[in-house]
């Protein structure tokens, strides 16, 4: 199998491993609040709240922050509204945005004004629908556990990428079987550390390491807006690119 999984890996390295934790809690806290109003404050008949707490868990999340966060949903007037954004950024990098934010005006201008003074173009919604797959992906620790006997297991779960990155399992599925694969992880009683919705670049772009530093850049100056969830792009994430980012 093939996959994108350095997705995942850089993803985890700057939630729980640096000084991002606080953004991972933030963005945690707005799911776990949007889900409980959506469905109820009980993750056992809400099954979004229920993959909302566990994401919690993975990231150590305190469990007093988690409880505030549900209880948010009852006593906050304020509707949190999700909206997606797409564009790109220079050298033709397509980039795609989740918000959650109670007010839509002042995210756009944010992301708008982001992508006029890095040289990139804001487009329509659905512009870039053929560059990005939408998969659910599991992180899971590698444990005690036999790569090839978890993976057998979860084939007929639905899974359809099985990746070992350092002491990960980052494993990929379609968007209809998400729920399939959770629910095999639950019954085997596998607690994973990441277990979301991403959008996954079928095609991927490789850049010299300086100009790919420069988009990443601006992929974090997305990342701290308080109003933005998630940004996804499809630049490559080479092993040099990587590297470089780690050394700076």
């Amino acid at each position: 199998m093939s996959g994108h999984s350095k997705w995942s890996t850089i993803k985890r390295r700057k939630g729980a491993v640096d000084a991002k934790r606080s953004k991972i809690f933030s963005r945690i806290s707005k799911e776990l609040t949007v889900a409980a109003r959506e469905g109820g404050p009980d993750p056992e008949t809400n099954p979004r709240l229920r993959l909302a707490v566990n994401n919690a868990k993975g990231v150590n999340m305190p469990k007093e922050n988690v409880l505030r966060a549900i209880n948010k949903a009852e006593k906050d007037d304020a509707v949190l509204l999700e909206t997606t954004y797409e564009g790109y950024l220079p050298n033709g990098i397509a980039v795609f945005i989740e918000c959650l934010s109670d007010n839509n005006n002042r995210t756009v201008g944010n992301i708008r004004s982001i992508f006029n003074k890095r040289g990139g173009n804001l487009g329509t919604n659905g512009s870039l629908s053929y560059i990005f797959d939408r998969k659910g992906v599991f992180n899971v620790a590698k444990g005690n556990f036999d790569p090839d006997e978890l993976q057998l297991e979860l084939i007929d779960a639905g899974i359809d990428d099985f990746q070992i990155e350092e002491d990960m399992f980052v494993i990929t599925c379609p968007l209809e079987d998400f729920g399939n694969v959770q629910k095999k992880l639950e019954e085997m009683g596998i607690q994973s550390e990441v277990s979301e919705l991403q959008r996954i670049p079928n095609d991927t772009k490789v850049l010299p390491v300086g100009e790919a530093l420069k988009i990443m850049r601006i992929i974090e100056e997305f990342e701290e807006d308080e109003d933005i969830q998630n940004v996804f792009h499809n630049l490559e994430l080479t092993d040099e690119l990587m590297e470089a980012m780690e050394n700076r």
